[in-house]
């Protein structure tokens, strides 16, 4: 049993020694870590590490060799435990949906059949678009948001049934630096009013340094897990790497040098390899 699940403490995610292979390659190796209610987790890796494959064995979406416990109970599909934020959402202006309608739609994730307009229906609604500061464009068609003010909406959709582990795949990914704040900010204090556990993946960890509790590091199919001074650290990164890796504060920010050529790649290019430096920034 991995140092994740023998502390005796049931958290609310437990990943222990989960592997998956794509087309036959490893696309994660024993990979292990666990999460408590109202931690603020921040899974950060370069384009390809696993990131979303991760959360796709979480949802019980992807077969996986190894154990995943949610909420102590082994990881299902549908499973009430869990909301998710997906990377990517893109709907035409065109389409007469709108936010409050998105985030009602939450209610019905895991129900079959029509859902009755009730009192107490629009009332959570109503509360969940206060949460997440979207009440002044709740009858915007989301097609029309933008990129930040989709993200609060569908924070909310994920929210509004009020689950115990809120998954979240490249939030940042698409936004401005302020609109990406604005979110981060958003969800820490979510976080910590309502308890529940937060993991946000990112390519850039630096957005989320002020506010994580606990980073989960991808790398060559691996992870390393812990407070942020545990993880990033020139040792820690290395042996994750397989190679020597610098980790570098530069004008208050983080960067982590994990190149063997001396070639310099920002973490936005998708291009990149392991064996290029990388700057998480």
């Amino acid at each position: 049993m991995s140092e994740a699940l023998s502390n005796g403490s049931a958290p609310i995610l437990a990943v222990d020694e989960v592997s998956v292979s794509l087309a036959g390659r490893e696309v994660l190796r024993d990979v292990s870590f666990a999460i408590e209610s109202g931690e603020f987790t921040g899974l950060i890796g370069s384009n390809g590490a696993g990131k979303t494959t991760l959360f796709r064995v979480i949802l019980g979406l992807q077969a996986a060799h190894g154990t995943v416990l949610v909420g102590g109970a082994p990881r299902s599909r549908r499973n009430p435990l869990i909301g998710y934020v997906p990377q990517k959402f893109q709907l035409d202006p065109d389409v007469p949906l709108r936010a409050r309608d998105l985030v009602a739609l939450g209610l019905d994730a895991h129900r079959y059949g029509i859902a009755t307009p009730s009192r107490a229906r629009r009332a959570r609604v109503e509360e969940m678009l206060e949460a997440v500061d979207a009440r002044d464009f709740a009858d915007a068609r989301v097609g029309t948001l933008s990129g930040g003010e989709q993200q609060r909406v569908l924070i909310a959709h994920a929210l509004i049934a009020a689950p115990k582990l809120l998954l979240l795949d490249e939030p940042l990914a698409n936004l401005d630096l302020r609109s990406g704040h604005e979110v981060v900010a958003l969800l820490a204090r979510i976080t910590s009013e309502q308890r529940i556990a937060v993991l946000i993946s990112a390519h850039e960890m630096n957005p989320l340094l002020p506010v994580i509790d606990r980073i989960v590091y991808l790398a060559a199919g691996r992870a390393a897990s812990g407070t942020t001074e545990e993880v990033v650290r020139t040792s820690v990164l290395s042996a994750l790497y397989g190679h020597h890796v610098d980790v570098l504060q530069v004008h208050g920010r983080v960067l982590v040098v994990a190149g063997e050529a001396g070639e310099l790649a920002d973490t936005s290019d998708h291009s990149h390899t392991q064996t290029q430096v990388e700057i998480v920034s």
